[in-house]
């Protein structure tokens, strides 16, 4: 499979890890957009948020657990969790991820 996080899921590129157990691995962010910028992936391949059904649903569940224990860990004032979902919404790797996001305040666009 010619997928980025499923390269770096494999070891055959290197991350920053800040978290890792069987089912999920969250790592630091290449190209942060906040001083706390941590991806969370699960270890099974899922192309988008779209494909989240019965038997996918408890692994996005852990991973919101995983995102929990981080911020309790990393004793985070707040965070933002968030996922695109297709390409007009701005997913660049088809593999789903959360961002995990924190350090700064977060405003909504106008408009």
């Amino acid at each position: 499979m010619d997928c980025l996080f499923c390269k770096i899921i494999n070891g055959d590129i290197p991350c920053s890890k800040v978290y890792e157990d069987d089912k999920v691995l969250a790592f630091n962010d290449i190209e942060p957009q906040a001083p706390v910028h941590i991806l969370i992936i699960p270890k099974e391949h899922i192309k988008s948020a779209a494909e989240i059904d019965e038997s996918n649903s408890v692994l996005i569940a852990h991973v919101f657990e995983v995102a929990s224990k981080i911020a309790k860990d990393m004793k985070l004032d707040g965070f933002r969790i968030v996922n695109n979902c297709g390409d007009c919404a701005g997913q660049t790797v088809k593999h789903i991820h959360f961002h995990l996001m924190s350090g700064r305040e977060f405003t909504w666009p106008a408009g």
